[in-house]
């Protein structure tokens, strides 16, 4: 069914008359919905990366934030009885049969402590791992299949996406990972000025390998304004907080949430913001995390960084866009420059991710004399069969050693670009810039 979606998409392509977003986002999201599990984990970040899938795809996809059938409540109490040794009611004074969250790998219930205090308790859902590889399996196909009619850089986009998300999901099926992660963050919390960020705390001894017991916290999704507005709570501080919070463990220490969709930042009634689902910790090699120093180094005004920045693109993209755009490796550093310079410096309204990905397109469409919308048959087959030869050496040049790191990378600042865009237009990402040169001197 997923297929037949993607195969009419594609046929428009072909034919040049463009497909409207709407068209076949619904279809395509009901086909996800349907096929569940791992395709709607995947369908999570379409929703929340609209820079890269664009308004109305993403906003369909909205639905994937918090969706999946209830697992029936003995599986549950086994799953639970199974990690602590003990029944559930020695465990729990009370527990909500109703989940009070279904994802698309686990479901979350509320539950009283003998002692009184709320947690929440999440559960994997049973036989997830075999339901897991199975539709990794169907995915590849399809997103191969897809990333071959589109452009070089959304081709390099669609690729990285499926082996990160491939490496995510391994990492989210074991919740001792996520246990550690709420641990190591709070730590790292108390070392900074930032009251206003929140992770709930992991009660250690209530959780395994398949559940997870941890503070309750409760609150609203960040991207839910009619609720924020009940609440009379201005989300901008908390949301500058929020990113504050994530550059600076990112640049100090090269760790950092690997999953800041909109369902995972919650806004609480006392006026915190709380970063939940912490299944997915990014960590950058010490080559990255040099790398994307000096990228902030750059955008601050770092001339000697630009001329870094620029020739370590060129040195690993070049080979695979030099031709399609037909430049040298000078101008090429110009062009990733003029590209990738106003997304971090102009405000959070004028700069996007996806202007970024059409910029590339575009050229490389430019430089091969061809309009975007070139009427020639002849042409149009040259691009679609140019675009497959690039997209193989787009693939070839990201190779087997993926970094991990670099994909939860762009995943996030993809994230923070729409919350951005939401609660500071206004500002840029770097606009506080005491902050980041502080910041980016200690850690230098």
């Amino acid at each position: 069914m997923a297929a037949r979606h993607f195969r009419r998409l594609a046929a428009r392509r072909l034919l040049r008359r463009p497909a409207p977003d709407d068209a076949f986002a619904r279809p395509l999201r009901r086909t996800f919905e349907e096929l569940g599990g791992t395709f709607v984990k995947f369908g999570q970040l379409v929703a929340s990366a609209p820079g890269i899938f664009g308004d109305l795809v993403s906003r369909e996809f909205r639905s994937c934030l918090d969706t999946g059938p209830a697992v029936p409540l003995a599986e549950v109490r086994a799953a639970i009885e199974g990690t602590t040794g003990r029944r559930l009611e020695d465990t729990f004074a009370t527990f909500e049969e109703t989940p009070i969250g279904r994802a698309s790998i686990a479901v979350v219930h509320r539950a009283r402590l003998h002692d009184g205090r709320l947690v929440a308790v999440k559960v994997l859902r049973p036989a997830i791992e075999l339901s897991v590889a199975t539709d990794l399996r169907l995915m590849k196909p399809l997103l191969d299949f897809l990333s071959r009619q589109v452009g070089v850089a959304a081709a390099g986009q669609l690729v990285r996406a499926l082996d990160g998300f491939r490496q995510q999901v391994a990492e989210e099926l074991d919740l001792r990972n996520e246990a550690r992660a709420m641990v190591h963050y709070r730590e790292l919390l108390q070392r900074v000025d930032l009251p206003l960020v929140v992770v709930p705390e992991p009660y250690l001894e209530l959780s395994g390998a398949r559940v997870l017991t941890m503070e309750f916290l409760d609150g609203v999704p960040i991207d839910d304004l009619p609720r924020i507005a009940e609440l009379g709570i201005d989300p901008r501080p908390l949301v500058e907080q929020s990113v504050r919070g994530w550059f600076l463990t990112t640049i100090r220490w090269g760790v950092f949430h690997g999953d800041v969709h909109a369902g995972n930042l919650l806004v609480l009634r006392d006026g915190r913001i709380a970063a939940i689902d912490w299944g997915i910790m990014g960590q950058l090699d010490p080559d990255t995390h040099r790398f994307f120093r000096r990228v902030l180094q750059a955008a601050l005004g770092d001339q000697a960084a630009w001329d870094e920045v620029a020739a370590r693109l060129v040195q690993v993209y070049g080979p695979a866009i030099r031709e399609g755009l037909g430049l040298d490796d000078t101008e090429l550093a110009g062009f990733i420059r003029g590209v990738m310079e106003p997304m971090l410096t102009r405000p959070f309204g004028e700069a996007s991710l996806a202007t970024f990905l059409a910029a590339m397109q575009g050229q490389v469409a430019k430089a091969q004399g061809q309009a975007i919308h070139a009427r020639s048959w002849r042409a149009r087959f040259r691009r679609l069969r140019e675009q497959r030869r690039l997209h193989r050496d787009v693939a070839a040049a990201i190779g087997s050693e993926f970094d991990r790191g670099t994909f939860l990378l762009g995943k996030q600042l993809a994230y923070f670009e729409r919350y951005g865009k939401m609660f500071l237009s206004d500002v840029s990402l770097l606009s506080d810039r005491k902050f980041f040169e502080e910041l980016l001197a200690e850690a230098t």
